[in-house]
């Protein structure tokens, strides 16, 4: 439980969903936990006082990871405040269903934007930090970055994109800092809706994923060999074969 002890870890995009029950996982494995929030004030400040119930300290910051100041500014807040940084965890991400054909250039540039450009943004800022760390960076992909999905190829091109950013930078951020992916199928946050038991027939463990599925795959890349760097890590119980 205490795997994390004195490590500091900074979860893009952890107000709500996901992203905190990530921040949540890490804070009970004993580390210290910045959170970032771009709308979500309120849910960011609830986080934050989860996140200091398990005893270590807790921050949320306001970002827009596709601004480039916005982020730098951010990631120095954050080691200002703690005065080191281990961890990063990009999990900031937007998600939207559209006919291929009908996707404006807009539509298109904004999924870019929070999706691949953030990240890369985001470890671009923490680079010097989790350099002198030894740390790790752990981005949030996606089972459409993997197979394609005929009405989400916006989405599925930048998550793609996004796991060739995790292998681009395992090989030019070695050897002081590992970098993977993990990347989740079909999620489901809590909620009891016939929407997607299609999903969990056709998958071989027949049941959908949960948030805490995807926290302990975030949890052995956090924790496990530094040595292991550049994978994608699918957590979708075989949906993808």
């Amino acid at each position: 439980m205490d795997s994390l002890q004195g490590k500091v870890a900074l979860v893009t995009g952890a107000a709500k969903r996901i992203g905190r029950v990530l921040a949540l996982t890490l804070a009970k494995a004993g580390a210290s936990v910045a959170i970032t929030y771009r709308d979500s004030e309120a849910e960011a400040q609830k986080t934050v006082a989860e996140l200091e119930t398990f005893g270590g300290r807790a921050l949320a910051v306001h970002c827009d990871v596709r601004d480039p100041q916005c982020v730098e500014a951010a990631v120095a807040e954050v080691v200002e405040h703690f005065g080191q940084l281990d961890l990063l965890v990009n999990n900031a991400g937007v998600f939207e269903t559209a006919v291929l054909e009908q996707i404006t250039v807009a539509q298109w540039d904004a999924m870019f934007e929070t999706n691949t450009r953030g990240p890369f943004l985001t470890a671009k800022a923490a680079h010097p930090h989790l350099k002198s760390t030894r740390g790790r960076i752990i981005n949030i992909g996606s089972l459409g970055g993997l197979h394609p999905w005929p009405t989400h190829g916006h989405y599925c091109t930048s998550k793609a994109a996004l796991h060739m950013l995790t292998q681009t930078m395992s090989k030019a951020f070695a050897p002081e800092i590992s970098v993977n992916c993990v990347a989740p199928g079909m999620i489901v946050n809590g909620e009891v809706s016939t929407d997607y038991e299609h999903f969990a027939h056709k998958t071989p463990m027949k049941r959908n994923g949960t948030p805490e599925d995807v926290a302990a795959a975030v949890m052995f890349f956090a924790t496990g060999p530094h040595f292991i760097t550049g994978q994608i890590l699918s957590v979708d119980g075989g949906l993808g074969l």
